[in-house]
């Protein structure tokens, strides 16, 4: 016997709510109390209801998929985002396109072709150094940064860089230390320079030292950060902690000083930022920053959709707040 298929008056009666609220929720769950939200989703998923997403776009003159345009692949960071821009729009229909901004030439035409090329209904943005005039072209569709951030003319999602950095240095210095550097991110990224703000500025707050051979130049990957050892490894004055602008780097800087005979924490300490999955499992464990990622995907995709329902180009921005996770890449200095 063929088995029975659901539809949505199965889910507002599996949800105990209304056939006008399943529908709400599926097409715009932000305006859904949460609780609502969850019911909903949850009873979706027990009745087995799909919706018929090729329809519901036809009617709506819509492609049913959001492009996000990600700066870097390869790189764990981006992976919890993506994992909760998809558990957005997943349950409501939409089908989610990846695209790597670095790879291949031609960006600026690349960039042109996904926003007028009728090929997504909205993008996120991961990469605030794309160039802007094709984000302003008319006729563009809804976009949202994630991570980075341009202008006030393009709403994003975003955690609180300076503060992560000022949580950092804080905790380096409560622990004893008084000769703090610094791994930055690449030169002119928002993330890298937000980070370096807060940095100066504690040291600066709390008095202390800022010396400018002590800020080491990366670009978040393991290899800068492993670089950066190696001019660190050369100073005859060496910081005795250092606050790194990605855990990657922070990976990097570990091994390298580590094949050197150098330990971690007890001659040199170490904080990084982002909470990668990998950090806890290190030897010692790093102390960093934890960014909630998959909170920052599951925000942009829902501001996104707000857009699209709305057929706007404008938005909100939100900031997200983060937190230090101390584990075990610290050393207290006897004052």
């Amino acid at each position: 016997m063929d088995k029975k298929i659901a539809t949505i008056q199965d889910v507002a009666a599996e949800a105990g709510v209304s056939t006008a609220t399943v529908s709400r929720t599926l097409s715009k769950p932000s305006v859904v109390a949460e609780a609502t939200r969850e019911a909903v989703l949850a009873a979706v998923e027990r009745t087995g209801y799909r919706i018929n997403a090729t329809a519901s776009n036809l009617r709506r003159q819509r492609t049913g998929s959001v492009i996000a345009l990600v700066p870097n692949l390869a790189n764990p960071f981006f992976s919890q985002i993506l994992a909760g821009i998809n558990s957005v729009l997943h349950p409501v229909g939409y089908g989610l396109l990846v695209a790597d901004t670095q790879a291949g030439p031609n960006l600026d035409d690349r960039l042109s072709g996904y926003l007028q090329s009728g090929m997504a209904d909205g993008l996120i943005l991961f990469d605030g150094t794309l160039p802007v005039e094709p984000l302003t072209t008319p006729g563009r569709p809804p976009v949202i940064l994630a991570c980075e951030w341009m202008d006030d003319d393009l709403p994003s999602v975003r955690t609180e860089n300076a503060r992560g950095a000022s949580l950092a240095v804080t905790h380096l210095l409560e622990m004893g230390h008084r000769h703090i550097g610094h791994i930055t991110g690449p030169k002119g990224n928002v993330l890298s320079q937000t980070r370096l703000s807060g940095y100066v500025e504690t040291l600066s707050l709390h008095q202390h030292e800022q010396r400018d051979d002590w800020i080491f130049d990366g670009d978040f990957s393991m290899d800068s950060g492993a670089a950066a050892a190696q001019k660190w490894l050369q100073l005859k004055d060496r910081p005795t902690a250092l606050f790194c602008a990605s855990d990657e780097m922070a990976i990097g800087f570990m091994g390298a000083v580590q094949h050197q005979g150098i330990r971690v924490p007890e001659d040199v300490s170490l904080v990084g930022f982002d909470n990668i999955e990998v950090v806890g499992h290190l030897s010692p464990a790093l102390t960093t920053i934890r960014q909630r990622r998959t909170q920052i995907g599951e925000q942009a995709a829902r501001l996104l959709l707000d857009m699209i329902e709305a057929g706007t180009l404008t938005g909100v921005s939100e900031i997200i707040e983060v937190e230090l996770i101390c584990r075990d890449s610290v050393a207290r200095i006897p004052t």
